[in-house]
């Protein structure tokens, strides 16, 4: 990033820790959230490219720096989260979610209009999914032969995708090699609340809204019509080629959707 970045801490509802990252700038600060088995990592370059802002990160619980095994992973609990960082950075804030960070973001922007001046949601709707779905997904993080011997055999197995180069790139290292910042067991119970349609909250966000979807992301083009068509004050841009990880494999365009809309 061009200004220096800060690592912080923020205690969360029973004990949790919230790893946080900020950089300089001016204004209210734009906090960028997430999605499942990610880390603030991915945003990092984004943060970087609004030097104008001041730019906050944050690990949600069961990802990064932040606490590893919470016993709560409700969608309560993540909205709390969001809400107590907002409240140490101070607000309000530009919210800017991917993916479930996303669906975090939607949901704290309803529960709290008066802590958000403008809200992103990268690849978001308003709740659904199979829960073999995620299950799946759970099996896909156990077949993972940890720990990796290095970063390198981790990018061997992982593939050369953007999201699967970002997971090798934020492996923790520990004396006997390189593990996952995250727990398998415990992305499948968070994501499982998610399935929970919330059309209800989401049709009272009254924020100025962007919806950025990615041409070949997890949404068919009727899910995507339907979450904007709900959405109160929403402007829609989709990303030509890019996938559910838009900020990973299509920057330039995702940055150019992101500055025109928090900065005009």
């Amino acid at each position: 990033m061009h200004q220096a970045v800060r690592e912080f801490t923020v205690r969360g509802a029973r004990g949790v820790e919230l790893r946080c990252y900020v950089a300089g700038g001016r204004g209210p600060a734009v906090l960028f959230l997430h999605g499942l088995a990610g880390s603030a990592r991915e945003f990092l370059p984004t943060a970087a490219a609004l030097p104008e802002r001041r730019t906050v990160l944050m690990d949600l619980r069961g990802h990064g720096g932040s606490t590893r095994h919470p016993a709560d992973v409700s969608r309560e609990a993540y909205v709390a989260d969001v809400v107590r960082v907002i409240e140490e950075v101070g607000p309000p804030v530009v919210l800017v979610g991917q993916s479930m960070g996303g669906h975090t973001a939607m949901l704290v922007t309803a529960s709290r209009p008066d802590l958000v001046t403008q809200l992103v949601l990268l690849e978001v709707d308003a709740g659904g999914g199979r829960s073999e779905d995620h299950e799946a997904m759970g099996d896909y993080f156990r077949s993972w032969p940890v720990p990796f011997s290095s970063r390198a055999a981790a990018s061997a197995f992982l593939g050369d995708a953007p999201l699967a180069q970002a997971w090798a790139a934020d492996l923790e290292e520990r004396d006997d090699g390189f593990w996952p910042r995250f727990d398998a067991g415990v992305m499948v119970a968070a994501i499982g609340p998610v399935r929970v349609p919330r059309r209800t909250e989401w049709e009272r966000v009254s924020a100025p809204t962007l919806v950025v979807y990615g041409q070949e992301g997890l949404f068919d083009e009727a899910a995507k019509a339907e979450f904007v068509r709900r959405g109160r004050n929403v402007t829609r841009m989709d990303l030509t080629g890019a996938s559910h990880d838009a900020h990973l494999d299509c920057f330039g365009p995702w940055l150019a959707a992101l500055r025109g809309f928090v900065l005009s």
